[in-house]
């Protein structure tokens, strides 16, 4: 039975929604956002700023470079770079406009304009206010639940949030529900609540591909650059590289080792972790994000892509594994939330385990297995921050992802009662999300107070 035009149109709107580009790490980059609109809703640029933060956001910006600033990192360069950048209208792009002219003038706003940083007590793991003062006028900007979700913008004390509300507004930017409660995280839940994984295969084989080809391929182009990047070059802790050096290649028949399984295994492995290295490290290509995230766009796609093309299958065959690895891993996410102490890589290597399995002609019950193996294999792992060490984390998840699928392949597979697995893929993925949202909220805590030295 076709699918219901309903699951079409929504899947379709999210992937829209998703599958957007960012350069550099999401969290910062969604300060310098903040704080673009801050200088614009000023007029100029702040004399003194208080920079208010989520314990997940201080996490996930406290160790990772900031593209376009020249090597600086934290919380104070990505104000300032977004301050010198003024151009809100970029959005998650907002710093792709800096020059390298910029950087003196980033580095000498960090020294010499105050900012008093404080942790703020909410519910929400993301969530964003600057507060800035220049003479007698003052500026707000607060950011909640997601990284260009503005929730209000003031001068003076006045309410002039519809300034920066309303193009998006007018173009119609989400045809989705709007009616998230307090304490979710991921956008648009109750349109999410129709992902499945029977209905997400079902999609990829059924869906005109027209309307999500530019996404997509978009998604290849800029995934796969950034990818190649970390493996050409010297990249943070060069984990891709490492990795690259134990692809195996049998010079005499090149097009034999393309396939071979260990080959091909580390191949994908190197390149998701490659781009990693170049993105946490201050890269200033662009990204396809997934699920708020830069590292969940490039795990859950590059495998995909270096899988797909090594078995030479055409381009609407791998954009179709596309669509069944970003579906997956939003999938997994929407039950997890977009920032959590649960590492959201774990979820797009699972993700992308699914759509090699696709492209190898599984369907719904072997997609099923695989992902239930996936999971059951690195649940749990921690994430504490954007960091260099994150292109490792990915490494494993995509080897957890293609071992999941090399399991099923064999006729091997985790059981209901082992561990966090249940009867049912769609019930172990919700205990995944109950893992992540509630049994790790107490380790989240702590690990950011182990990362503020408390």
């Amino acid at each position: 039975m076709p699918l219901d035009q309903t699951i079409i149109n929504t899947y379709t709107s999210i992937l829209r929604e998703e599958l957007v580009p960012a350069m550099g790490c999401t969290e910062p980059i969604a300060i310098a956002y903040a704080a673009a609109i801050l200088r614009h809703a000023l007029g100029e640029q702040p004399e003194k700023l208080n920079v208010s933060l989520s314990g997940n956001i201080i996490k996930n910006v406290k160790s990772v470079i900031v593209p376009a600033t020249g090597g600086m990192h934290g919380i104070a360069a990505a104000v300032a770079a977004g301050i010198i950048s003024g151009r809100p209208d970029k959005k998650l792009e907002v710093l792709g406009c800096l020059t390298p002219e910029d950087r003196p003038r980033i580095a000498e706003y960090v020294n010499k304009t105050p900012m008093q940083l404080s942790e703020l007590d909410t519910p929400h793991p993301f969530e964003v206010i600057l507060e800035g003062f220049c003479g007698e006028d003052t500026a707000s900007v607060h950011l909640v639940r997601r990284h260009t979700n503005i929730a209000a913008v003031t001068k003076n004390g006045q309410d002039i949030t519809a300034d920066y509300t309303a193009e998006n507004t007018a173009a119609g930017a989400s045809v989705l529900p709007r009616d998230i409660g307090d304490d979710d995280d991921c956008q648009h839940a109750a349109a999410r609540e129709l992902l499945t994984v029977e209905n997400i295969v079902k999609f990829a084989d059924e869906v005109d591909l027209g309307e999500l080809r530019p996404l997509l391929t978009r998604q290849m182009d800029m995934n796969m650059a950034i990818a190649e990047e970390g493996i050409q070059n010297e990249w943070g802790a060069a984990i891709g590289r490492l990795l690259y050096g134990s692809y195996v290649v049998d010079r005499e028949n090149p097009g034999d080792a393309a396939l071979d399984p260990i080959s091909l295994r580390n191949k994908a492995r190197a390149y998701a972790a490659a781009g990693s290295d170049a993105r946490m490290s201050g890269c200033e290509l662009p990204v396809c994000i997934l699920s708020g995230s830069g590292n969940q766009g490039i795990t859950s796609s590059v495998p995909v892509i270096i899988y797909g093309r090594a078995m030479k299958l055409d381009e609407d065959t791998i954009l179709r594994g596309l669509l069944v690895s970003s579906l997956i891993t939003i999938h997994q996410k929407t039950g997890i939330g977009c920032l959590s102490a649960y590492c959201g890589a774990i979820s797009a290597g699972c993700g992308c385990g699914a759509g090699i399995c696709y492209l190898q002609g599984g369907r719904y019950y072997e997609i099923a297995h695989t992902l239930v193996n996936a999971i059951a294999i690195l649940s749990g792992t921690i994430c504490d921050g954007a960091k260099p060490s994150c292109a490792a984390k990915i490494a494993m998840a995509v080897e957890a992802g293609i071992m999941g699928y090399e399991m099923m392949k064999s006729g091997h597979q985790f059981y209901g009662g082992d561990g966090i697995v249940t009867k049912g893929v769609e019930n172990t993925i919700r205990n995944v999300g109950r893992l992540a949202r509630d049994g790790m909220s107490g380790t989240d805590r702590e690990i950011i107070r182990i990362m503020l030295g408390e």
